[in-house]
């Protein structure tokens, strides 16, 4: 299965976000963003399964698409789940079913995609949401992981040469969830990459 289109991942983060989620997501939906997904991992499974359930209409109404950071039960309910670096993308299909969106981290380009239907790559910039992740890859790794989206410290002024550099798509989390107004940074995102 493809990634959405546009193909903006917008990734929640509650603690960073300038208001509850379920009208973060409205927002962000609105604006014409057709993807989220749910990485609120330090929630208790049940939590986050809650969470989900309080999301999924909002994507719903919207024709919107709502995956989940690796929560295989989770998934289960919404359009598919993002899994971490180590993740095993041919368990994670073998129980979502071939019509889930499988996704996977990747920090290093030369990891490929190992046959998930897609890979973000990151940080392609220094970014404050994830210090620590080692010094920033830059532009021209995204031309080694195609089907990558570019994620770490994407923002609507370098959008255009994300793309430009061979990024599949765009996957931002500080950038939308610290935004005051977070349909129009989306806005300003999908004119930017130009969809």
């Amino acid at each position: 299965m493809g990634v959405p289109f546009p193909p903006l991942l917008v990734i929640t983060d509650r603690r960073q976000a300038t208001l509850p989620l379920p009208q973060m997501l409205d927002r962000v939906f609105a604006a014409g963003c057709r993807w989220a997904s749910v990485r609120e991992k330090d929630l208790p499974a049940q939590d986050r399964l809650d969470l989900v359930r309080q999301l999924l209409p909002i994507a719903r109404h919207h024709g919107a698409r709502l995956t989940v950071h690796g929560d295989l039960v989770a998934a289960a309910l919404c359009d598919g789940v993002h899994l971490g670096a180590g993740g095993d993308v041919a368990a994670a299909r073998a129980r979502l079913g071939p019509q889930a969106l499988v996704g996977i981290s990747r920090h290093h380009p030369g990891e490929g995609l190992g046959g998930a239907d897609y890979a973000t790559l990151s940080p392609i910039f220094e970014t404050a949401s994830k210090p620590g992740y080692g010094p920033a890859l830059g532009l021209q790794a995204l031309s080694r992981l195609p089907g990558a989206l570019a994620l770490g410290g994407i923002s609507p002024a370098n959008a255009a040469q994300a793309r430009a550099a061979g990024a599949a798509g765009l996957a931002v989390m500080g950038t939308v969830m610290r935004a005051s107004d977070p349909g129009a940074v989306v806005r300003d995102l999908l004119a930017a990459w130009g969809s």
